[in-house]
């Protein structure tokens, strides 16, 4: 498996310091060879975890930002970034993962779910928070990511009970676990199986909430 090396980072972070289009088209050739061995990086993780999971959706973020509705008028992105969706609809979540000098991180979960899903996915845990917890609660979660991350509303959604025990839970709109990486795990020989194993580590979390999107509330199949 190919790797990540300390010339990435650090293109990544004089990129940084040289957002602007006269400093990249310079080193256009050196970045079409840089992007395209993270790209091969890339692959080989997606190659191996179709061994272990069904993946339909591979996805290299391009460096060229939209800058049409944003404020923020740099046109470059400042990292690398990998996202793998699985296959729908019977299997749901995403697994991504940046590259950016103090910001390498792996994140696995439900970025932005629809109104639908996040609604059956509210009264799922709203009727019985305990398979949940007992998943986030795990020896294999806390270890590889922590807590659940993720945006929240301030106060109960709609039609929910505020003093609800799991009102953490139900306030969130985002359902992500993230693991942080320093610098030498990324440039580690080993990194690539890291980051799959770290990929794996998921599976009760989306096995729970591809199960609840793919029923109703009577725990009947959506789909035939």
């Amino acid at each position: 498996m190919s790797k990540i090396t300390q010339e990435h980072l650090d293109f990544l972070f004089q990129l940084s310091h040289n957002n602007n289009r006269e400093w990249f088209k310079e080193r256009k050739p050196l970045f079409d060879r840089l992007y395209n061995e993270v790209k091969h990086f890339f692959l080989s993780i997606y190659d191996a975890m179709q061994k272990y999971d069904s993946i339909d959706q591979f996805h290299m973020h391009r460096i060229y930002r939209n800058l049409q509705f944003s404020k923020d008028k740099t046109p470059y992105k400042t990292h690398f970034a990998l996202h793998l969706g699985r296959t729908k609809p019977m299997l749901r979540g995403g697994y991504y993962l940046n590259i950016e000098p103090e910001n390498c991180y792996v994140a696995c979960g439900f970025w932005h779910p629809n109104s639908d899903d996040l609604l059956r996915i509210r009264k799922e845990i709203a009727a019985d928070p305990k398979p949940l917890l007992q998943i986030l609660e795990s020896k294999t979660i806390k270890n590889h990511f922590g807590s659940l991350e993720g945006e929240a509303l301030k106060t109960a959604p709609i039609g929910f009970d505020r003093n609800h025990p799991a009102i953490d839970l139900l306030r969130k709109k985002q359902y992500l676990l993230r693991r942080r990486l320093s610098e030498t795990e990324v440039l580690s020989s080993n990194f690539g199986n890291e980051v799959i194993e770290t990929f794996l580590s998921v599976r009760p979390f989306f096995d729970y909430m591809s199960e609840i999107l793919t029923t109703d509330e009577n725990g009947v199949c959506l789909y035939q």
